[in-house]
């Protein structure tokens, strides 16, 4: 990708963080309160089902994400691991190997709630003058910009 194209797609996801910071920021406190957060990880801990719901909240999270940069596709580790943690139903065999099918589950959650926090972070972007914050850098990662 050459230089111009870079400044392209940054400059039109600025534009987009700052066209839909509330929605981000509703999303993320969605994400963040006591039941799409705190109990879902007690959930895992639990060895509850409800950790499973976990998978909805994470496919939300990349849509949104998605719908900042649509025609840009999104960094294809995050993809990877956002694939092994959705589209998942629980099943009492799960119980037997509950590490193995619920650790991606909790794992592309936290990347995603992570991505949508700097999103939020940075609906008003760093100057392009300033230093980099790693933050901001790993969003121009998401959308394979950097």
């Amino acid at each position: 990708m050459n230089t111009a194209e870079r400044d392209r797609l940054e400059d039109c996801l600025r534009s987009n963080l700052q066209l839909h910071a509330e929605e981000l920021k509703q999303l993320l406190a969605a994400v963040s309160d006591h039941w799409g957060y705190e109990d879902k990880i007690y959930r895992f801990y639990h060895q509850s089902f409800k950790v499973f719901r976990l998978t909805q909240s994470t496919a939300e999270i990349v849509a949104a994400l998605q719908s900042l940069l649509p025609d840009q596709r999104l960094n294809e580790w995050f993809l990877e691991i956002t694939a092994e943690g959705t589209g998942r139903d629980f099943t009492p065999d799960d119980n037997n190997r509950w590490l193995q099918t619920t650790r991606p589950i909790v794992e592309a959650f936290f990347h995603t709630r992570f991505f949508l926090e700097m999103a939020c972070r940075y609906c008003e972007p760093p100057r392009k003058d300033q230093p980099l914050p790693s933050g901001w850098a790993a969003l121009l990662y998401l959308y394979n910009i950097r």
